[in-house]
Protein backbone atom coordinates (compact mmCIF):
# COMPACT_ATOMS: atom_id res chain seq x y z
CA UNK A 1 0.00 0.00 0.00
CA UNK A 2 1.33 3.36 -0.63
CA UNK A 3 1.16 5.46 2.27
CA UNK A 4 0.60 8.54 0.79
CA UNK A 5 -2.63 7.33 -1.11
CA UNK A 6 -5.49 7.23 0.86
CA UNK A 7 -7.87 6.32 -1.41
CA UNK A 8 -9.22 3.49 0.70
CA UNK A 9 -11.59 1.12 -1.27
CA UNK A 10 -11.37 -2.03 0.77
CA UNK A 11 -12.48 -2.95 4.12
CA UNK A 12 -10.31 -1.64 7.22
CA UNK A 13 -8.93 -4.57 8.33
CA UNK A 14 -7.59 -5.64 4.88
CA UNK A 15 -5.00 -2.94 5.27
CA UNK A 16 -3.31 -5.00 8.18
CA UNK A 17 -2.72 -7.92 5.74
CA UNK A 18 -0.92 -5.27 3.47
CA UNK A 19 1.44 -3.97 6.39
CA UNK A 20 2.82 -7.02 6.68
CA UNK A 21 2.82 -7.34 2.56
CA UNK A 22 6.74 -7.13 1.95
CA UNK A 23 7.36 -9.60 5.21
CA UNK A 24 8.60 -7.61 8.33
CA UNK A 25 6.38 -5.04 9.65
CA UNK A 26 7.36 -2.18 12.30
CA UNK A 27 4.37 -1.91 14.61
CA UNK A 28 5.12 1.39 17.03
CA UNK A 29 2.51 2.22 19.75
CA UNK A 30 1.38 5.43 21.39
CA UNK A 31 -0.91 6.90 23.96
CA UNK A 32 -2.79 9.37 22.82
CA UNK A 33 -3.11 12.69 24.27
CA UNK A 34 0.58 12.19 26.05
CA UNK A 35 1.63 14.90 26.59
CA UNK A 36 -1.61 16.48 24.33
CA UNK A 37 -3.30 15.34 20.92
CA UNK A 38 -1.29 18.05 18.74
CA UNK A 39 1.95 16.38 19.78
CA UNK A 40 0.52 12.75 18.98
CA UNK A 41 -0.80 13.99 15.60
CA UNK A 42 2.92 15.10 14.74
CA UNK A 43 4.11 12.01 16.96
CA UNK A 44 1.75 9.57 14.15
CA UNK A 45 2.97 11.80 11.34
CA UNK A 46 6.51 11.07 12.12
CA UNK A 47 6.27 7.33 12.74
CA UNK A 48 5.08 6.88 9.47
CA UNK A 49 7.64 9.33 7.75
CA UNK A 50 9.72 7.10 9.39
CA UNK A 51 8.76 3.70 8.17
CA UNK A 52 6.08 2.25 10.69
CA UNK A 53 4.27 -0.18 9.11
CA UNK A 54 1.30 -0.45 11.47
CA UNK A 55 0.21 1.93 14.21
CA UNK A 56 -1.41 1.25 17.83
CA UNK A 57 -2.82 4.32 19.25
CA UNK A 58 -3.75 3.72 22.99
CA UNK A 59 -7.05 5.48 24.28
CA UNK A 60 -6.21 6.19 27.34
CA UNK A 61 -7.99 4.11 30.56
CA UNK A 62 -7.96 4.46 34.40
CA UNK A 63 -6.80 1.12 35.26
CA UNK A 64 -4.36 0.08 32.32
CA UNK A 65 -4.09 -3.50 33.83
CA UNK A 66 -2.02 -4.93 31.27
CA UNK A 67 0.62 -1.70 30.86
CA UNK A 68 3.95 -1.34 33.32
CA UNK A 69 4.37 1.87 34.95
CA UNK A 70 5.02 4.02 31.84
CA UNK A 71 2.43 3.34 29.65
CA UNK A 72 0.15 3.67 33.17
CA UNK A 73 1.87 7.03 33.84
CA UNK A 74 1.58 7.80 29.86
CA UNK A 75 -2.51 7.45 30.32
CA UNK A 76 -2.63 8.92 33.46
CA UNK A 77 -1.10 12.39 31.89
CA UNK A 78 -3.44 12.22 28.73
CA UNK A 79 -6.27 11.54 31.00
CA UNK A 80 -5.51 14.64 33.53
CA UNK A 81 -5.33 16.59 29.76
CA UNK A 82 -9.03 16.04 29.38
CA UNK A 83 -7.94 13.95 26.49
CA UNK A 84 -11.65 12.10 25.57
CA UNK A 85 -12.26 8.85 22.74
CA UNK A 86 -14.01 11.84 20.55
CA UNK A 87 -11.22 13.73 20.46
CA UNK A 88 -9.27 10.84 19.67
CA UNK A 89 -11.75 10.09 16.95
CA UNK A 90 -11.41 13.92 15.55
CA UNK A 91 -7.43 13.86 15.41
CA UNK A 92 -7.62 10.71 13.38
CA UNK A 93 -10.07 12.05 11.07
CA UNK A 94 -7.18 14.64 10.51
CA UNK A 95 -4.27 12.17 10.17
CA UNK A 96 -6.68 10.12 7.79
CA UNK A 97 -6.75 13.18 5.37
CA UNK A 98 -3.41 12.20 3.90
CA UNK A 99 -1.98 9.34 5.93
CA UNK A 100 -2.74 5.75 4.57
CA UNK A 101 -0.22 3.95 7.29
CA UNK A 102 -2.84 1.23 8.48
CA UNK A 103 -3.92 2.32 12.35
CA UNK A 104 -5.71 0.46 15.58
CA UNK A 105 -6.71 1.13 19.00
CA UNK A 106 -5.25 -0.24 21.76
CA UNK A 107 -7.59 0.61 24.70
CA UNK A 108 -9.82 -1.73 27.26
CA UNK A 109 -13.50 -3.18 26.94
CA UNK A 110 -15.01 -0.51 29.63
CA UNK A 111 -13.77 1.89 27.07
CA UNK A 112 -15.66 0.54 24.57
CA UNK A 113 -18.75 -0.17 26.66
CA UNK A 114 -18.91 3.04 27.75
CA UNK A 115 -18.66 4.49 24.51
CA UNK A 116 -21.65 1.88 22.85
CA UNK A 117 -20.03 -0.47 21.30
CA UNK A 118 -21.77 -0.48 17.90
CA UNK A 119 -21.61 3.33 18.09
CA UNK A 120 -17.30 2.84 18.69
CA UNK A 121 -17.01 0.14 16.22
CA UNK A 122 -18.94 1.62 13.20
CA UNK A 123 -17.14 5.41 14.14
CA UNK A 124 -13.66 3.37 13.65
CA UNK A 125 -14.61 2.10 10.50
CA UNK A 126 -15.72 5.29 9.12
CA UNK A 127 -12.65 7.35 10.03
CA UNK A 128 -10.25 4.71 8.90
CA UNK A 129 -9.27 2.90 11.98
CA UNK A 130 -8.30 -0.98 11.02
CA UNK A 131 -8.32 -2.91 14.12
CA UNK A 132 -8.63 -3.12 17.57
CA UNK A 133 -6.64 -4.72 20.34
CA UNK A 134 -8.79 -5.00 23.77
CA UNK A 135 -5.94 -6.50 25.79
CA UNK A 136 -8.48 -7.74 29.14
CA UNK A 137 -11.07 -9.56 26.67
CA UNK A 138 -10.66 -13.11 27.09
CA UNK A 139 -10.62 -14.85 23.96
CA UNK A 140 -14.61 -16.60 25.18
CA UNK A 141 -16.00 -13.69 25.82
CA UNK A 142 -14.74 -12.22 22.32
CA UNK A 143 -17.88 -12.99 20.33
CA UNK A 144 -20.18 -9.59 21.29
CA UNK A 145 -17.08 -7.25 19.89
CA UNK A 146 -16.05 -9.79 17.28
CA UNK A 147 -19.75 -9.57 15.68
CA UNK A 148 -19.82 -5.87 15.65
CA UNK A 149 -15.86 -5.62 14.70
CA UNK A 150 -17.42 -7.99 11.45
CA UNK A 151 -19.90 -6.15 10.62
CA UNK A 152 -18.12 -2.88 10.00
CA UNK A 153 -15.05 -4.67 8.91
CA UNK A 154 -12.41 -3.78 11.99
CA UNK A 155 -10.49 -7.03 12.72
CA UNK A 156 -10.14 -7.61 16.50
CA UNK A 157 -6.88 -8.47 16.94
CA UNK A 158 -5.97 -11.78 19.02
CA UNK A 159 -3.43 -11.93 21.69
CA UNK A 160 -1.67 -14.87 22.54
CA UNK A 161 0.36 -14.84 25.89
CA UNK A 162 2.93 -17.62 26.67
CA UNK A 163 0.29 -19.37 29.10
CA UNK A 164 -2.29 -19.72 26.41
CA UNK A 165 -0.90 -23.08 25.52
CA UNK A 166 -3.88 -25.27 25.29
CA UNK A 167 -5.64 -22.75 23.41
CA UNK A 168 -3.13 -21.56 20.85
CA UNK A 169 -4.42 -23.28 17.87
CA UNK A 170 -8.25 -22.51 18.69
CA UNK A 171 -7.28 -18.44 18.95
CA UNK A 172 -5.07 -18.90 15.86
CA UNK A 173 -7.41 -20.10 13.90
CA UNK A 174 -9.83 -17.44 14.47
CA UNK A 175 -7.70 -14.84 14.35
CA UNK A 176 -8.11 -11.57 12.42
CA UNK A 177 -5.23 -9.25 10.67
CA UNK A 178 -2.96 -10.55 12.59
CA UNK A 179 -2.34 -12.22 15.79
CA UNK A 180 -0.18 -10.17 18.69
CA UNK A 181 2.11 -12.42 20.43
CA UNK A 182 2.63 -11.15 24.04
CA UNK A 183 6.39 -12.00 24.75
CA UNK A 184 6.53 -12.15 28.22
CA UNK A 185 4.53 -13.17 31.16
CA UNK A 186 3.58 -9.70 33.17
CA UNK A 187 2.93 -6.26 32.06
CA UNK A 188 4.46 -4.15 29.34
CA UNK A 189 7.91 -2.63 29.64
CA UNK A 190 11.17 -2.50 28.72
CA UNK A 191 13.28 -5.81 29.31
CA UNK A 192 17.06 -6.57 29.16
CA UNK A 193 16.30 -9.47 27.50
CA UNK A 194 13.28 -11.77 26.30
CA UNK A 195 13.53 -15.63 27.47
CA UNK A 196 10.31 -16.88 26.16
CA UNK A 197 10.45 -19.69 23.93
CA UNK A 198 9.08 -17.37 20.88
CA UNK A 199 9.96 -19.63 18.16
CA UNK A 200 7.75 -22.21 19.88
CA UNK A 201 4.42 -19.72 20.18
CA UNK A 202 5.16 -18.82 16.44
CA UNK A 203 5.09 -22.05 15.00
CA UNK A 204 1.99 -22.97 16.62
CA UNK A 205 0.51 -19.87 15.34
CA UNK A 206 1.37 -20.69 11.99
CA UNK A 207 0.36 -24.43 11.89
CA UNK A 208 -3.15 -22.40 12.50
CA UNK A 209 -3.57 -19.69 9.97
CA UNK A 210 -1.73 -17.79 7.09
CA UNK A 211 -2.23 -14.67 9.48
CA UNK A 212 0.51 -13.02 10.45
CA UNK A 213 2.40 -12.74 13.76
CA UNK A 214 3.82 -9.85 15.65
CA UNK A 215 5.59 -9.91 18.83
CA UNK A 216 5.40 -7.57 21.67
CA UNK A 217 6.02 -6.63 24.84
CA UNK A 218 9.76 -6.15 26.47
CA UNK A 219 10.99 -5.10 23.18
CA UNK A 220 13.30 -1.70 23.27
CA UNK A 221 16.65 -2.07 20.97
CA UNK A 222 16.97 -2.65 17.31
CA UNK A 223 18.67 -5.64 17.97
CA UNK A 224 15.50 -7.25 19.72
CA UNK A 225 12.82 -5.78 17.06
CA UNK A 226 15.58 -7.91 14.40
CA UNK A 227 15.42 -11.01 16.62
CA UNK A 228 12.00 -10.49 17.29
CA UNK A 229 10.91 -9.88 13.76
CA UNK A 230 13.19 -13.16 12.46
CA UNK A 231 11.30 -15.42 14.03
CA UNK A 232 7.73 -13.86 13.87
CA UNK A 233 6.15 -11.45 10.80
CA UNK A 234 6.92 -8.51 12.67
CA UNK A 235 7.80 -6.88 16.17
CA UNK A 236 5.91 -3.83 18.32
CA UNK A 237 7.59 -1.62 20.30
CA UNK A 238 5.35 0.93 22.94
CA UNK A 239 7.27 1.60 26.27
CA UNK A 240 10.65 2.97 24.93
CA UNK A 241 8.63 5.57 22.41
CA UNK A 242 6.65 6.42 25.35
CA UNK A 243 9.78 7.03 27.66
CA UNK A 244 11.25 9.42 25.08
CA UNK A 245 7.94 11.26 24.60
CA UNK A 246 7.92 11.85 28.82
CA UNK A 247 11.95 13.15 27.58
CA UNK A 248 10.94 15.23 24.80
CA UNK A 249 7.48 16.20 25.49
CA UNK A 250 5.51 18.14 22.68
CA UNK A 251 9.07 18.13 21.09
CA UNK A 252 9.20 14.37 20.81
CA UNK A 253 8.07 14.22 17.12
CA UNK A 254 11.65 14.04 15.46
CA UNK A 255 13.40 11.86 18.03
CA UNK A 256 10.36 9.49 17.76
CA UNK A 257 10.91 9.44 13.87
CA UNK A 258 14.42 8.33 14.32
CA UNK A 259 13.95 5.87 17.31
CA UNK A 260 11.42 4.09 14.40
CA UNK A 261 13.52 4.48 11.80
CA UNK A 262 16.57 3.02 13.46
CA UNK A 263 14.47 0.00 14.29
CA UNK A 264 12.62 -0.26 11.23
CA UNK A 265 16.06 -0.07 9.29
CA UNK A 266 17.12 -2.98 11.67
CA UNK A 267 14.42 -4.77 10.56
CA UNK A 268 15.03 -4.44 7.05
CA UNK A 269 18.74 -5.39 7.42
CA UNK A 270 17.66 -8.66 8.69
CA UNK A 271 15.27 -9.22 5.59
CA UNK A 272 18.23 -7.95 3.30
CA UNK A 273 20.75 -10.66 5.33
CA UNK A 274 18.31 -13.14 4.24
CA UNK A 275 17.84 -12.48 0.92
CA UNK A 276 21.72 -12.55 0.38
CA UNK A 277 21.99 -15.81 1.86
CA UNK A 278 19.43 -17.68 0.15
CA UNK A 279 20.66 -15.54 -3.55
Amino acid sequence: MNKTDTGRSHTPSYYIKEAFKDGKAFIPFITCGDPDLETTEKIVRSMSENGADLIELGIPFSDPTAEGPVIQDANLRALNGGVTTDKIFDMVKRLRKDISTPMLFMTYANVVFSYNTDKFISTCAEIGINGLILPDLPFEEKEEFDDICQKYGVALISLIAPTSQNRIAMIARQAQGFVYIVSSLGVTGVRSEINTDISSLVKLVRENTSVPCAVGFGISTPEQAAKMAAISDGAIVGSSIIKLIAQFGRDAAEPVGQYVKTMKEAILTLKSDKNSLQS
